[in-house]
């Protein structure tokens, strides 16, 4: 009884329209109530779930991406794209995706990726002859690439809802591989559609523009280096790397590019606070939300179920997919890794899977999710700026579900694909 209560109310709060962390909040506390449980158990656990070190990395990485949106990296990252690939037929779509995959490893977030280089290559795209849904699909396709490759604060929110032990340097690591073959199978996805639906390539401008486009993004490409070189190499922790992070934005935006103006920043500052403090929110609640999932024994009766369908290990992690998949797209990706973690990861590795594996599994799946309806975060910000509706981009989009599922098979049927990289830095 319990149990329905805990997700009745969830939810309940859902379908009322009630932010996801006060719908996790409020269900925690009238199960609480329900059980008899000492209210201050509750915000103990609230506390506790917020007051972990390697959280302070998130608004370092927030500030980072968002000082990198409004300073003028993400134009040089196009510049060098599009003179990289752009004369590959449909080659303004290769663009987009190799664009997400530079600015995606800088910003860490898929919604950001979609916000700033689809209001660049979009309408650029459709000036160009390009179809709107074939310009908004590759750009929300694309972004998905934010959250694998490294450095995402995703990750790190996975890293503290799976309770501990496990390593952010570990998972970063192990995005690589899997977020350049997304990149890859998108980008092979996009020269099909573009060779069918007929687009041309655009004029190759030289070795000299492309190496001048080189010099132009390489002070915002080592934004990248400086945080993800400085947790490989040891002599930063995760904070640190971020921390670091937004001082070298400030100082290429600012000082290098000169683009970054004082309302800039304070507007970078103020969508940063406020993300922190949504994803703050969250995370202490849903800590005080899996403090119950594991009183009622939630994976464990998970397990059970699914192996009354099969004791298959390959169809389990199937449905464990499919399962990720359908929830994605229902929910905002951050409150599905602090409430999905507690439950499937348990079940995950009772089959033999490792947790960075999993870790990696989870971020593609509900990566996928900002990408389909209803709750497609970066597919609504994409269509409002192709100026198309949903239902237009979605009818057109499969050929990038596909190859984006495709790779999710592989990295979920395949270990090595995932975890080899990260074995050469244990």
């Amino acid at each position: 009884m319990g149990l329905l209560i805990l997700f009745g109310v969830f939810f309940l709060g859902l379908i009322v329209g009630a932010p996801v962390a006060f719908a996790v909040g409020l269900a925690s506390v009238v199960t609480f109530i329900y059980e008899g449980l000492p209210l201050f158990v509750g915000f103990q656990r609230i506390l506790s779930g917020i007051s972990v070190f390697s959280l302070l990395a998130i608004p370092f990485f927030i500030l980072a991406g968002e000082l990198m949106l409004h300073g003028g990296i993400s134009n040089r990252l196009v510049r060098l794209a599009s003179a990289a690939v752009g004369r590959v037929r449909g080659g303004l779509g290769l663009v987009n995706v190799s664009s997400s995959m530079l600015f995606g490893g800088i910003s860490g977030s898929a919604v950001a990726d979609t916000s700033a280089l689809g209001s660049i290559l979009v309408p650029v795209m459709k000036e160009k002859g390009y179809d709107a849904d074939y310009a908004v699909n590759v750009t929300v396709t694309s972004s998905v690439a934010g959250v694998v490759i490294p450095p995402s604060h995703n990750m790190i929110l996975y890293a503290v809802a799976a309770g501990g032990g496990i390593s952010v340097t570990q998972l970063f690591i192990a995005g690589i591989v899997p977020g350049i073959l997304m990149c890859l199978a998108l980008a092979v996805a996009a020269y099909v559609v573009a060779v069918k639906r007929g687009y041309a390539g655009e004029e190759f401008p030289g070795w000299h523009v492309l190496i001048i486009s080189f010099a132009a993004a390489l002070p915002g490409l080592l934004t990248a280096v400086i945080i993800v070189g400085g947790v490989l190499s040891g002599i930063l922790t995760v904070t640190e790397s971020g921390a670091f992070g937004a001082i070298y934005a400030i100082v290429v935006t600012g000082l290098v590019y000169r683009e970054l103006r004082w309302e800039s920043f304070k507007q970078a500052v103020y969508q940063s606070v406020r993300t922190t403090s949504l994803v703050m929110i969250l995370v202490g609640c849903a800590s005080a939300f899996s403090y119950l999932l594991a009183l009622y024994s939630v994976p464990e009766l998970l397990s059970e179920a699914l192996l009354a369908i099969s004791d298959n290990p390959y169809v389990i992690l199937l449905m464990l997919n499919l399962l990720l998949l359908g929830l994605g797209m229902i929910m905002d990706m951050a409150a599905l890794i602090l409430i999905c973690t507690p439950i499937f990861l348990p079940v995950a590795t009772q089959f033999g899977m490792d947790p960075i594996q999993f870790g990696i599994i989870l971020m593609i799946n509900l990566g996928l999710g900002l990408c389909t309806p209803p709750v497609g975060s970066c597919l609504f910000v994409g269509s409002v700026i192709g100026k198309i509706k949903i239902e237009q981009a979605v009818r057109t989009i499969w050929p990038f579900y596909l190859a984006l599922f495709a790779v999710l098979m592989l990295v979920t049927y395949v270990p090595a694909v995932s975890l080899m990289l990260p074995s050469f830095f244990e």
